[in-house]
C-alpha cells in the first residue's frame, strides 16, 4: 500500500508563498506519477499540477500556471509544490495522490484528473487571507 503524507500548509497573506511537501513511502516517489489536487469549501476537488515519473514532465492547471512549480526529489521520496503569488482563491485543502491522469490537449491546456485507484494523503490546509 502506497502511503503519502502532505505537509507545509498554513495561513498566508495574498501575494505570499508556501511550499507543500508530499512524502511518499519508499520506492514510491520515483515509480509513480504524482499529482496535487485541492478542494475549496463547497466546491469539487480539482487538479492543480502533476509530475511524470518517467521523464519529469510537468502539468499545471491554467489557474496556477506561472505561479506554482511542482518538483520531485527522488532521493528523499518527496514531491514538492512551490506556490508563489498566492491568491485568496487558492484557499483549500491540498492533497497529493498517485496515478493522476495528466495530458496536454491539442489547444495547449493541461488536464489533471484523479483516477479511482490512486492513493491519497490526508491533505494539508492552505488559507490565503489578509
Amino acid at each position: 500500500q502506497v502511503q503519502l503524507v502532505e505537509s507545509g500548509g498554513g495561513v498566508v497573506q495574498p501575494g505570499g508563498s508556501l511550499r507543500l511537501s508530499c512524502a511518499a513511502s519508499a520506492l514510491t516517489a520515483d515509480y509513480y506519477d504524482i499529482g496535487w489536487f485541492r478542494q475549496a469549501p463547497g466546491k469539487e476537488r480539482e487538479g492543480v499540477s502533476c509530475i511524470s515519473s518517467s521523464d519529469g514532465s510537468t502539468y499545471y492547471a491554467d489557474s496556477v500556471k506561472g505561479r506554482f512549480t511542482i518538483s520531485r526529489d527522488n532521493g528523499k521520496n518527496t514531491v514538492y509544490l512551490q506556490m508563489d503569488s498566492l491568491k485568496p482563491e487558492d484557499t483549500g485543502v491540498y492533497y497529493c495522490a498517485t496515478d493522476p491522469l495528466c495530458f496536454t490537449t491539442a489547444q495547449g491546456m493541461d488536464v489533471i484528473r484523479e483516477r479511482s485507484w490512486g492513493s491519497w494523503g490526508q491533505g494539508t490546509q492552505v488559507t490565503v487571507s489578509s
